[in-house]
């Protein structure tokens, strides 16, 4: 039935500080069976409202031209198979997430809405990575109190997941492909109105992609470098990250650098994580809320709720790649008109802050895709209990490869203000990214930086 809370290995398990046993090789041989390769369900749901997994779903659509930036929707003709109003989401409360329950609580009589298509399972990746994870399943394993992967080829590391941990690690090094693009941030305030509060380009390249035969060790997941242009006073500032793949115990973990116009030196910038208020979006939310999620989970006990059938938003070709921000952008919330949502099955975690750790968030829960291992909805909670802010991740996978791309939002319910972070500018997002590895440089920065 939908909405019920599907088997798992061990159902609620929290990660005890101690390294997990892999699965067995009889438990691997699942994938590529009744398991696809990355380890979600290969067969659909029991009333059909969940297809199976197909790569070779999306259809490219007569019209693309490799090489054109422009990703046309494949689903343009497809109508909605229902909407979940202000009037009728109570009916549908075992298919919508927590914050999404929040929201139409709060703005379903101002019109917010959502409109469900069928539902698409096409994410695919490489064969070498299927390779890696099928390796990883039998040999990669959790040490340093979950902080560190040992064992690990480049794939996804834990495509049998026991523990919250594990899923919340397949989400973090999740597989991705080079990729530049140019993009509006923009934040709405309590009073409708849009405030621009960041034009930037950015470029993202994933070295642990780059060797699939070594094991993962030190090696860089994400290389991360944001030129911002607007607004005036952060014009010329540069931001430099490069995420771990494998370990985030005591001293090691994230690395960043920013380039300051009126220092102009780069710096180190330990405070880019956790709970740092993200300028990039008027410090509306943290920098640990971009990607639903990101960064070291070392502030939270985490706990592996279930896997659960939800709406989330997917497929969203158009939102991402054929409008300007401005045009999607309403008072309350984003314009129902231009998101789809689909029925999909995610994993459910939830991470409680320890005893003795500082974050604004008292405790915040994830859902994550099983097909992908990305987060595409989520939410925080303040310390008091209070669901604080709503988390959606709009994304798209590329038909011409295995890449997707994406954009975050995040409704505030307390201060009635939203954001959306990351949407390209129609035409300038490129997949791949043909600079040399020196532009992801402490020194490639200060010779980038405004003299």
């Amino acid at each position: 039935m939908p909405g019920i809370r599907l088997a798992l290995l061990c159902l609620g398990l929290a990660f005890t500080g101690h390294a997990l046993a892999a699965v067995s090789p009889e438990q691997a041989a699942r994938l590529g069976k009744d398991l696809t390769p990355l380890g979600a369900q290969a067969a659909g749901n029991s009333d059909g409202s969940i297809p199976g997994w197909d790569p070779g779903m999306t259809p490219i659509p007569d019209d693309f031209q490799p090489g054109s930036n422009r990703y046309i929707d494949p689903y343009a003709d497809e109508s909605p198979l229902y909407t979940v109003d202000g009037g009728n989401w109570r009916e549908h409360t075992e298919v919508l997430t927590a914050g999404s329950q929040a929201m139409f609580e709060k703005l379903g009589a101002a019109g917010f809405a959502m409109h469900v298509y069928p539902s698409k399972r096409s994410h695919s990746a490489p064969q070498w990575f299927y390779s890696n994870t099928k390796k990883n399943a039998v040999n990669a394993r959790l040490v340093a109190d979950g902080q560190k992967i040992e064992g690990n080829l480049p794939g996804t590391p834990f495509p049998l997941p026991q523990s919250a941990l594990e899923v919340l690690w397949n989400h973090m090094i999740r597989y991705a492909e080079p990729s530049s693009q140019d993009y509006d941030v923009y934040y709405v305030d309590s009073n409708g109105k849009p405030v621009l509060s960041t034009t930037a380009s950015s470029a993202m390249i994933y070295p642990m992609y780059e060797t699939p035969d070594k094991e993962v060790g030190d090696t860089a997941w994400l290389k991360l470098r944001i030129n911002y242009k607007a607004p005036a006073r952060r014009a010329g500032e540069i931001l430099l990250v490069h995420e771990p793949g494998a370990d985030y115990s005591a001293g090691q973990g994230r690395r960043a650098w920013q380039y300051l116009t009126g220092q102009r030196r780069v710096r180190l910038a330990p405070a880019v994580a956790f709970d740092t208020p993200n300028p990039a979006v008027a410090g509306t939310s943290t920098y640990d809320d971009a990607f639903i999620f990101n960064g070291s989970p070392e502030r939270f006990d985490w706990q592996l709720i279930g896997k659960r059938e939800m709406i989330v938003p997917y497929s969203n070709y158009d939102f991402i790649f054929a409008y300007d921000v401005e045009t999607l952008l309403g008072e309350r919330f984003l314009k129902p008109e231009y998101i789809r949502w689909e029925k999909h099955r995610v994993w459910v975690i939830e991470g409680t802050l320890k005893e003795g750790q500082r974050h604004l968030y008292g405790k915040r829960r994830l859902y994550i895709d099983e097909d992908s291992w990305s987060a595409v909805a989520g939410e925080t909670y303040d310390t008091r209990g209070n669901l604080w802010r709503v988390q959606f991740n709009y994304g798209a996978r590329l038909y011409d490869g295995h890449a997707s791309a994406g954009a975050n939002g995040v409704y505030d319910l307390l201060q009635d203000i939203y954001n959306l972070n990351g949407k390209p500018k129609p035409g300038k997002y490129s997949p791949g990214f043909d600079r040399s590895d020196q532009y992801f440089t402490p020194k490639g920065m200060a010779r980038g930086g405004i003299r």
